[in-house]
């Protein structure tokens, strides 16, 4: 296989491994000497802007409150229990959580310890992505790669919260790696490995994490040194075999474990982690059926996606459409530099189409090109998508430009080349205008800025540059010119203080709503101190319908509040007779129910029949819920 050259010297490798490692930030001896100083500056940067106030993130609650439970019990932690008392888990698997609740474990309870894993997660997967493009394309490529995906803003924006895509990322991430290293040496370990990878990044997002494999068995089948198809095609089997067996581990050893030994398991009408990986997260998000695989949804969940009161109130009115990633908030969130990578990816594949199946570049094309498109059909056919789900199509985009700046070649570039990048610099720049003006609160002044830049860019790319200096310079203005804006977006990110939920410059209305839980963090912590001191250890403070209006309570507390019907409302757990059960030997005495919308949910119906509701004070507006007491009223209110 061609090896990419090198474009500065590379260090002495007669220096002693002890003083290479002592100096971690020296390059090693197959890079050149810029290049480990320039990948540690990157991860540094990038570290401050996924960090920055992690102690008042706005966190995904229903998530928090999991990672909570499963750091005080080991049983929870390993079934992945929503609540304290394991009646319900979440509504996926819990690897993407298990970090988490280790780092809370660790570190108690604090917001900045729940944001940390994936702080650390998103500055790991810059350095791995710089080695896996490097491993094909040269240093130079890798850096291009790594700086793309520190300045994407959908990267720094799931990086400074507590939703575990970053870990799905990384892991994946990882395989590509791994597959890179095999399609290099054909090494079947490697490739093994790249298995392993993909099987853990299962636990952490399930089928996702699949979508992956076509591209990396692509690569592998295209450029693995091995002469014969059929033994390249057997390596890709063993991985695939080693993927399932990693991947379906967790689901069937618990699977094995009497009902009553464990959870329920949410999102499942038959108490069936099966039905909840390839049916609630699986095929029920490509029809839409997902919400009612469990029976009808509780009505105050509709009411609240219905008034704009989720998280997701932005995205979700977004229909499925072949143009969804190009256009909107989607776009804002991970499109800046797709015309590059479009451009990057044509090229390699148009330039060097006569260097035989082994080509480094083509396979780097092959599997960074074919996990983008995959993700990106799936992303647009789906009928439900979370803005931080396009995170994934970052590393692909960041290799992509890597690649297409590796097939630029060494300098001096040809008219041509010139010519090109010229091109995509003004796509990229106009593009990025088009993004901007499409947003709520989008910079005009910025975009004539980067317009003026880019116009710099193509006018130093076009004048016959002179020498090393006049190469480097029109570089520098190109490279500029296409991240100004996408990195504007990241930095008007983090100085907003938004999350994983959130969008470049985005309507202050949504990213005031995005933020009310970290606004109201004083107020739920004092709500919970009263309901304590009036609530005997081990009793739960109160139980309520679904585990949406119990998550905050159980974030800030670590208590138990009985959520009943899970994240939806709509399994059955705990039974009715397990309800009144609780309520006779006082476990649970305070209901807070929404009675506005009424729900059918039978158990919610006999609370309400068998309980006493305290009559509103006078001349109150009415509420949507209600203090129910059953048995002694002498508990605290909800609220």
């Amino acid at each position: 296989m061609a090896v990419i050259p090198e474009t500065a010297p590379a260090p002495s490798s007669g220096t002693p491994h002890w003083r290479r490692f002592l100096t971690p930030w020296r390059s090693p001896p197959d890079q050149p000497a810029w290049a480990r100083p320039a990948l540690l500056a990157i991860a540094a940067l990038a570290a401050v802007a996924y960090g920055w106030g992690m102690a008042g993130a706005s966190v995904e609650s229903f998530y928090g409150a999991a990672a909570r439970s499963m750091s005080e019990s080991w049983h929870d932690f390993i079934f992945g229990a929503f609540d304290p008392a394991g009646t319900v888990t979440i509504d996926k698997l819990p690897g993407e959580l298990w970090v988490q609740a280790l780092s809370l474990r660790i570190f108690g309870f604090h917001i900045w310890a729940l944001v940390l894993p994936q702080v650390v997660e998103g500055v790991l997967t810059i350095l791995v992505l710089y080695r896996a493009v490097r491993r094909l394309a040269g240093p130079a490529a890798g850096l291009t790669a790594a700086v793309v995906l520190a300045v994407t803003p959908i990267t720094v924006l799931l990086s400074r919260g507590n939703v575990s895509d970053s870990l799905l990322i990384l892991l994946l991430v990882l395989a590509a790696d791994a597959t890179s290293a095999a399609l290099l040496t054909g090494s079947l370990r490697q490739l093994l490995l790249a298995g392993v990878w993909v099987g853990l990044a299962f636990q952490a997002k399930m089928i996702q994490a699949w979508l992956a494999l076509p591209a990396l068995a692509a690569a592998y089948l295209l450029a693995a040194p091995a002469a014969r198809l059929r033994t390249r095609c057997a390596h890709v089997v063993l991985a695939g075999l080693v993927t399932a067996v990693v991947s379906l581990s967790w689901m069937t050893a618990v699977s094995l474990v009497p009902s009553q030994d464990r959870p329920y398991v949410d999102g499942s009408a038959d108490d069936s982690v099966y039905t909840q990986v390839f049916d609630y997260n699986g095929l029920g998000r490509l029809t839409g059926n997902w919400a009612r695989i469990a029976g009808p949804p509780s009505p105050i969940v509709i009411a609240a996606v219905e008034s704009g009161q989720s998280l997701t109130a932005e995205t979700i009115g977004i229909k499925a459409s072949w143009h969804r990633l190009l256009a909107g908030p989607f776009a804002a969130d991970s499109g800046w530099l797709l015309p590059a990578a479009v451009a990057g990816a044509l090229g390699v594949l148009i330039s060097r189409r006569r260097q035989g199946r082994r080509d480094p570049l083509g396979a780097a094309v092959v599997l960074w090109g074919g996990w983008w498109l995959i993700l990106a059909v799936f992303f647009s056919a789906g009928t439900y998508l979370n803005s931080y789900y396009v995170a994934a199509l970052s590393p692909a985009v960041a290799a992509l430009c890597g690649a297409g700046f590796a097939a630029c070649g060494p300098r001096p570039w040809s008219a041509r080349v010139r010519l090109i990048v010229a091109a995509t610099v003004f796509a990229c720049a106009g593009y990025g205008a088009y993004l901007i003006s499409g947003a709520a609160s989008g910079p005009v002044v910025l975009t004539a800025v980067a317009l003026v830049v880019a116009a710099a860019a193509a006018a130093q790319l076009l004048l016959s540059a002179s020498g090393q200096g006049g190469h480097l310079t029109a570089v520098a203005f190109a490279g500029a010119a296409v991240l100004m804006l996408p990195a504007a977006a990241s930095v008007s990110c983090v100085a907003r203080g938004l999350g994983p939920f959130d969008t470049p410059f985005e309507s202050s209305t949504t990213a005031h709503n995005n933020q009310l839980l970290a606004a109201n963090a004083p107020r739920l912590t004092s709500a919970v101190q009263r309901l304590e001191l009036h609530t005997p250890p081990g009793d739960a403070l109160f139980a309520t319908d679904t585990s949406g209006l119990a998550q905050n309570y159980i974030l800030y507390s670590g208590r138990e509040v009985l959520p009943i019907g899970g994240y939806l409302g709509n399994v059955p757990a705990p039974t009715l007779a397990t309800l009144r059960a609780d309520i006779s030997r006082g476990y649970v005495r305070v209901f807070f129910l929404p009675v506005s919308p009424p729900g059918p949910d039978p158990r919610v119906r006999w609370i309400e029949s068998h309980c006493t509701r305290p009559p509103p004070p006078p001349n109150s507006r009415p509420a949507p819920y209600a203090n129910f007491f059953c048995g002694l009223p002498a508990a605290q209110p909800v609220g």
